[in-house]
């Protein structure tokens, strides 16, 4: 059985029910300890990584090596044969095969590993390498430490974790048990390496800038909210790094940069998390476009590092970021895609055409530019599958963009989209702090209307433009979006190692309670074990961990 997460957020009124501690393995631990053995050493000598052993003995035959290894990992699976164990012991850099035989460890040393050591505990090995008949790189174990027993077991041995919501919860599980997902991770840290990499070697400085501030800006967003008490001050969480950035240029940094932590009080799905990361780029004395060939080469040089192409396979889709990318304004994309020309027709002609495609709240845009962006965001982002510059807003929706120098009622701000997905979003940055004033001013009657995204009026921020901010460039690129498409993830949860869940009880919250007096207890075991069931309830957890697998590898042989 499987239930909502709805239903999941009231199964566990006290937290530590959310413990998977399994009770055989608690009673080892006891007895182990009342033997006098450390189950958690502080250290262990581990002179080979499980890479570099695989590497120095490729070339192993059956004959045992003269040159000793000291490794340790994690035991992922346990074979035994009486008199013989087979065991899969995995490190960072991959896993190996060990081979424990009775008469060489002795009865006491196999004794200990057979009645004690189990999937999930870390151990270090010492021993010779050897390869089996069939062609199997393994260590013949000569001594064993137990360096830190698991209490809670791994999930089923050869389904893995299958649970999603459980490998988002409990991250450390997946990353145990998934290789997939580990892999995921890594390339995430290369394309963070890269970034910096591109940007560093262009004379961009990286700088750190508040996460709690006394003003919000630098986005349309709802924050969070917090209370210093020393300060005795009401502080919000960074939506966006952009008014201090662009402080810092007014200082005299002409390339700055920040990967920043952004927190923004909204709905979650497949493409928003309330904690995510982006890049945000200023560049002084250039302009929008610019930024869009800064962005251009940026995503050229990340996807062929990353893929060694500038070509990548998203879902059934081939994407590629081979220059030129294309540009449109936002009024020949509404024209091309949705077969409006947005200024051809009155308000209320276009309100009616909203009406038509079955749109909603088509009363709400004032303006024919409202409009235009109205229509562009339900009719034409989701379109926008190859990589596709967008340009020319209106003002309306561009308080921090500069005029457009040729275009009445528009700013020289771009956004990129790809795959449905905005990915990028630049400017010509507003640098005149009259206008700047103006546009916050609106912002903020906006605000008081009820507006929960506008933004807030930054007065220290127009006083740094005071001081003069020369021309500049700015854009910011979404991290985790772009992790996705370049790992071939639909979801962000999937490049987001902790992302945001609903608690299972958030301290302090009775709302638990209070449900579980409306609803019937659940007689099903709690949601960690549920992925450990078969179809028929039975129980697999506390099956024996040393079965014999049907796989010819499993049933190894030196013989």
């Amino acid at each position: 059985m499987r239930y909502s997460l709805k239903e999941r957020s009231i199964l566990v009124t006290d937290p530590s029910e959310t413990l998977a501690f399994d009770q055989t393995r608690l009673d080892k631990v006891r007895a182990l300890r009342e033997k006098g053995v450390d189950l958690y050493p502080p250290t262990f000598e581990r002179k080979d990584t499980i890479a570099d052993i695989r590497t120095k003995f490729a070339e192993i035959t059956h004959d045992k090596s003269e040159e000793s290894v000291a490794t340790a990992g994690r035991l992922y699976i346990i074979r035994n044969h009486g008199k013989t164990i087979f065991a899969d012991l995995g490190d960072e850099s991959g896993r190996i095969q060990l081979y424990l035989r009775k008469a060489d460890l002795g009865d006491e040393a196999f004794g200990f590993f057979n009645q004690y050591i189990e999937r999930g505990d870390f151990i270090g090995v010492t021993g010779h390498v050897f390869r089996t008949k069939l062609g199997e790189i393994t260590i013949w174990v000569d001594t064993i430490t137990l360096l830190s027993k698991a209490v809670c077991p791994l999930p089923e041995k050869f389904h893995g974790l299958t649970d999603v919501e459980k490998r988002y919860r409990q991250r450390y599980v997946d990353l145990i048990v998934n290789e997939e997902s580990r892999q995921g991770f890594r390339d995430r840290s290369r394309i963070l390496s890269s970034i910096r990499r591109f940007l560093a070697d262009r004379d961009f400085l990286e700088f750190e800038t508040p996460i709690l501030q006394p003003v919000y800006g630098g986005a349309n967003a709802r924050p969070f909210t917090t209370f210093h008490n020393c300060l005795g001050q009401k502080l919000f969480l960074r939506i966006a790094p952009e008014l201090y950035l662009k402080r810092l240029v007014v200082g005299g940094f002409e390339r700055v940069f920040e990967i920043a932590r952004n927190f923004r009080n909204e709905d979650i799905d497949t493409h928003h998390n309330p904690e995510f990361t982006m890049v945000e780029i200023y560049w002084a004395y250039h302009d929008v476009y610019d930024m869009m060939d800064l962005t251009e080469d940026f995503l050229a040089t990340l996807v062929q590092e990353i893929h060694g192409s500038q070509e990548i396979k998203f879902e059934d889709t081939t994407i590629s970021f081979k220059k030129p990318l294309r540009r449109l304004s936002m009024a020949d994309a509404v024209k091309e895609y949705a077969g409006i020309d947005i200024f051809a027709h009155t308000v209320d002609e276009l309100r009616a055409l909203a009406v038509q495609n079955r749109l909603k709240d088509a009363d709400k845009p004032r303006t024919q530019r409202e409009l235009l962006v109205y229509f562009f965001e339900n009719m034409v982002e989701d379109k926008l599958v190859q990589p596709t510059f967008i340009f020319d807003f209106p003002v309306e929706n561009s308080p921090l963009a500069k005029r457009h120098r040729e275009k009445e009622g528009f700013t020289e701000r771009f956004e990129l989209f790809i795959y449905g997905m905005e990915i990028a979003n630049g400017f010509s940055e507003l640098n005149d702090p009259l206008d700047q004033k103006e546009r916050f001013e609106a912002q903020d009657k906006k605000r008081q209307l009820g507006d929960l995204e506008a933004q807030m009026i930054d007065y220290d921020y127009i006083n740094a433009l005071g001081y003069g901010m020369p021309p500049t460039g700015g854009v910011g690129i979404g991290i985790d979006r772009l992790v996705m498409l370049l790992t071939g993830n639909n979801s962000i949860k999937e490049v987001i190692l902790f992302p945001s869940m609903k608690s299972m009880q958030a301290e302090g919250d009775d709302d638990g309670k209070q449900n579980q007096s409306d609803k019937q207890k659940s007689n099903n075991p709690r949601f960690e074990d549920l992925d450990l069931m078969d179809n028929e309830g039975k129980d697999k957890q506390n099956q024996p961990d040393k079965q014999k697998s049907n796989n010819p590898k499993f049933e190894d042989s030196i013989e």
